[in-house]
């Protein structure tokens, strides 16, 4: 199996936040357990320095999976912690990336996070992209359940063959739709998380080219 490296990213700082990463991660590494050797390679960061946030927003991965809130919009959307002494905006991120010649570059990204994938969101996003991505956002407001739920199903089913022949996004678009199809199984509920592809900007073209 092709060994995938999955970014997480704790922007939003605070127990519940810290409950669900705590989770993931347990996800991750009894998945690495059953397959006898690791299978996936977990870089985790929960900084509130600015400079790294950046850094892990545009690091090579598989899946960037960024946990904070997101409904806190003002000029621009915004990841931000529960005290809001936090907050990076996409606008920021675009303009940091460019000034560094490198915008996110990965498979795909789980903006795990309240309303991450209305329009605003996924304008501001193709601004900070290097690619193509698969793009996992919410229509409503989530929590510790809501992602635990689905997370749990989505790296399970990304985890659960070789990829070959499938590229990193495909296979984290397939992963995707069939943890909305459990989640919905599992709640009764449809599934806050929504699964789309997205392209760079224009903009963004110009700036990471």
């Amino acid at each position: 199996m092709r060994r995938r490296r999955i970014s997480l990213l704790d922007v939003g700082l605070d127990a519940n936040f810290d409950a669900a990463m705590s989770f993931i991660q347990s996800t991750l590494a009894n998945i690495n357990i059953h397959y006898g050797e690791p299978v996936v390679d977990i870089d985790f960061v929960r900084s509130r320095d600015p400079d790294t946030v950046l850094t892990a927003f545009t690091a090579s991965c598989d899946v960037l999976h960024v946990m904070a809130h997101g409904d806190y919009v003002t000029d621009s959307p915004t990841f931000s912690s529960s005290d809001e002494r936090t907050k990076i905006s996409l606008e920021q991120l675009g303009e940091t990336a460019a000034e560094r010649g490198r915008g996110i570059s990965t498979g795909a990204i789980l903006a795990d996070g309240c309303k991450t994938g209305t329009g605003a969101w996924q304008k501001a996003v193709r601004d900070c992209l290097h690619g193509d991505v698969t793009y996992i956002g919410t229509s409503t407001q989530v929590g510790w359940y809501e992602s635990t739920v689905f997370c749990s199903a989505f790296y399970s089913a990304l985890l659960r063959n070789k990829g070959k022949g499938i590229t990193p996004a495909e296979q984290a678009q397939d992963a995707a739709k069939r943890a909305q199809e459990a989640y919905t199984l599992l709640t009764d509920r449809n599934c806050p998380y929504k699964v789309m592809t997205l392209s760079p900007s224009r903009w963004a073209k110009q700036a990471f080219q």
